[in-house]
Parts: structure tokens; C-alpha cells; sequence
């Protein structure tokens, strides 16, 4: 089959993680990637998080459905030639601060020159214009400003950061979307344009209506640990063999359902059971009775028991678990990739299946500049044009 973004080509200059995992999902659809590097300061990504036999594995999935060159944007020859590579393809991903570009005479008037249906995704952390535009931006920085670590956490407890990428990952989820966007207004225009991404737009989007809250209301979500101001009982419980299960109430019937399963009926008919938002002013009574009836269970008792009685719980899993959870193995949402450096490697798969036009994982991500010749000579470089460029420093 063919993939669905079979014969677009996209150029990922950025580094690190919201550009290039843009770059690696369109490459999951069969967008063809050339990852651009620095030839003597790589992508950090390579290096961080644990490695095995000095290879860094999260690269082998950031990395996955790219081919690698070097190329030193900053050389006469670098520039060049990134021009060339630009007229022949559909999008580039950077993650420059605002002004680098320009500063090597790549910016957007020689980019849309070079190639007038070219789309310029550009990430920063604050944007393209604005008092912080020039300031360094990472995803740390945009999980504090957007007001998620302010709502994370337990009450009397500091604001709480995420131990991962949480902002950075949902905004090279939208610059996919926004480079999609772009590319179909190029259908009708003809014309490419620029996205411009900012870490702290996507991350306040995913927070809900608080800014609509604190406009209309003047409310500020407080801390409330696990759980909910919409319903309850909600959160996590402590099973009898020292697992944890989640439970989740947000349907009244599915409550209702809880309070008969942990044998306390006589809850529903208070007067304050009828909605979510009282329900959750009443959590102690409500975690005590679910969290009582739990911790004298096993976890695997308490899952059938919910599972029959129709109510919605989950184990609360690490990656052990999820390794060996039969609905994401049916699901293969972890597969298996063959890897010359470091054979078979499990990660996560394409990130949604489509039913006639799939994606793929062709292949894991790729050493420090392996296709540089290839994708140069592909492009009509002669060798003595390559060896001019290395002498120049340019690769």
C-alpha cells in the first residue's frame, strides 16, 4: 500500500523534541525526512536518556523514518545548499530562535524565493514576535507559564512539573497539525506560508476553559491532587496487595454503580449525590467508602468486580505493565523494529491506524549524518562538490 504522505518531503533542522517529532510523525505516514544536523554538534536528543553501547535509544525513536545529514547552515557552501534541498521540498521544521535564520540569510523571503509552495514550520518557545520572542524557550518553561504545574499537584504541596516532555510533545503534536493545515491551503492557493509554533500556546489549549473561567467568573483552578472538582469519587486507590487501581465517575449512572459495588447504597440518596460538582464536595466520604472497600482486595479482584458491575477503573501501570497489557498488545501499539546497531528494538508505533492507507516504521532512528553522500549526490552534487563542502567545513 501506498502511505498517504507518500512523495512529501520535509527537512527537519530542529533539534531536541517538539520539531523533530512533527518531522517523525509525517515521516510515520510516509513523508520522506532529512534530518539536518549540525556536522560537529548533532541533535542533543542523540544524548539524552539512557543509552545502550553508547547509542542513545530515544533518537532510535525520535529519529525512526529519517534520513541523516550534516550540514553547517552557518557556511557559505551550508547555505547553498540548503537552498537546493529547499527548492525540491514541501516543508521545513526549525527550532531556531527568531532571527538565526536571517542572520544566515535563510529566512523566509529567501526560503519562499527558493521555492514559492514551500511551508516554514517554525517552534520556538515563545514565538516568532512578542517581549519574550528572543528569550531561550523549552518545554519546562511553558508547563510553568501556561498554568499546568500551578494546577498539579497535591494542595499543600508545591506546583508540580511533568517528569517528561508533556509540552514539548503536545506541540510537535500541532505542528503536525498545523503543517497538514498549511499544506491544504496550498491545494487551493498554490502558495506555501510560515507556521509559526509556540511551546506555550498548545500546552494552554490542552488546560480547557480556564481562561473562560477566570474571565466569565473570576475563578483559579486550584491544586486538588488527584482529585476532581466535576465529580467524584475519582482518583487513585490503594488495592490490598500494595497496587493502585484509577476510578473514574464522571457519569452519574457509572457512580451510582460504585456506591452499590463498594456497598454503600445509602449514599446515592443524599440529596448532594445528584451531581458531579456536589459529589466532589463530598470526596472524603465518598474516597473513604470506594477507598475502604478497595484496599481490602486484591487488584486483581477489584478490576473484575468494577469490570462486571459496568463501572470504570484502570490499573495504574508502569511501563512493565504496558508492556505486557493485552489491549495494547492487540492494539500493537508496541512494536518491534529491526536496527543494524542494536537489533530488535520495542517501542511505540504509529500513533493512530488508518484502515487503508497505514502507516509505518520503516526504520529506527539513523547514525550522525549516514546518508549525507547519498541524499547530496541525489540532490546533484558531484563528489568533488562534496569534498569542497568538507573542506569548507560545511558538512
Amino acid at each position: 500500500m501506498t502511505a498517504p504522505l507518500t512523495g512529501l518531503r520535509v527537512l527537519d533542522l530542529a533539534t531536541l523534541f517538539a520539531g523533530p517529532l512533527a518531522a517523525t510523525l509525517l515521516g510515520d505516514f510516509g513523508a520522506e525526512v532529512v534530518k539536518v544536523e549540525h556536522p560537529t554538534k548533532p541533535d542533543p536528543s542523540r544524548g539524552h536518556g539512557p543509552s545502550k553501547a553508547g547509542v542513545g535509544l530515544w533518537w532510535k525513536m525520535l529519529g525512526r523514518n529519517k534520513r541523516t545529514i550534516t550540514l553547517d547552515l552557518s557556511k557559505p557552501g551550508g547555505r547553498s545548499t540548503l537552498l537546493r534541498l529547499a527548492a525540491g521540498a514541501d516543508v521545513i521544521i526549525e527550532n531556531f530562535r527568531p532571527g538565526t535564520l536571517e542572520k544566515w540569510d535563510l529566512g523566509w523571503p529567501e526560503l519562499s524565493a527558493a521555492n514559492p509552495r514551500l511551508v516554514l514550520a517554525r517552534v520556538t518557545g515563545f514565538g516568532q514576535f512578542g517581549p519574550y520572542a528572543h528569550h531561550p524557550g523549552f518545554g519546562t518553561l511553558a508547563e510553568a507559564m501556561s498554568g499546568f504545574a500551578a494546577i498539579t499537584g497535591e494542595p499543600d504541596a508545591p506546583p508540580t512539573l511533568p517528569p517528561f516532555g508533556l509540552a514539548d510533545s503536545i506541540a510537535g503534536l500541532t505542528t503536525a497539525y498545523a503543517v497538514m493545515t498549511a499544506l491544504a491551503a496550498r491545494e487551493r492557493t498554490g502558495e506555501g506560508q510560515v507556521v509559526d509554533m509556540a511551546l506555550i500556546e498548545p500546552i494552554l489549549a490542552a488546560l480547557g476553559p480556564q481562561p473562560l473561567w477566570y474571565d466569565q467568573l473570576g475563578h483559579v483552578q486550584p491544586r486538588t491532587g488527584n482529585r476532581s472538582p466535576n465529580n467524584a469519587p475519582r482518583g487513585v486507590y490503594r488495592t490490598g496487595d500494595g497496587t493502585w487501581v484509577a476510578v473514574s465517575t464522571s457519569a452519574q449512572s457509572v457512580a451510582e454503580r460504585v456506591m452499590h459495588l463498594v456497598g454503600r447504597p445509602e449514599l446515592i440518596d443524599e440529596p448532594w449525590f445528584a451531581t458531579g460538582a456536589d459529589r466532589a464536595r463530598h470526596a472524603d466520604v465518598l474516597d473513604e467508602a470506594v477507598g475502604s472497600w478497595i484496599a481490602a482486595r486484591t487488584r486483581t479482584d477489584v478490576l473484575a468486580a468494577f469490570e462486571k458491575a459496568e463501572a470504570a477503573v484502570a490499573p495504574v501501570q508502569d511501563v512493565r505493565d504496558v508492556m505486557a497489557d493485552p489491549q495494547y498488545q492487540a492494539l500493537n501499539t508496541i512494536t518491534t523494529v529491526d536496527d543494524p546497531e542494536l537489533g530488535p528494538l520495542r517501542m511505540q508505533n504509529v500513533l493512530f491506524r488508518l484502515s487503508a492507507t497505514p502507516g509505518a516504521i520503516r526504520w529506527a532512528g539513523r547514525p550522525h549524518g549516514a546518508d549525507t553522500d547519498e541524499v547530496l549526490t541525489e540532490l546533484g552534487l558531484t563528489p568533488a562538490d562534496l569534498t569542497a563542502l568538507r573542506a569548507e567545513g560545511a558538512l
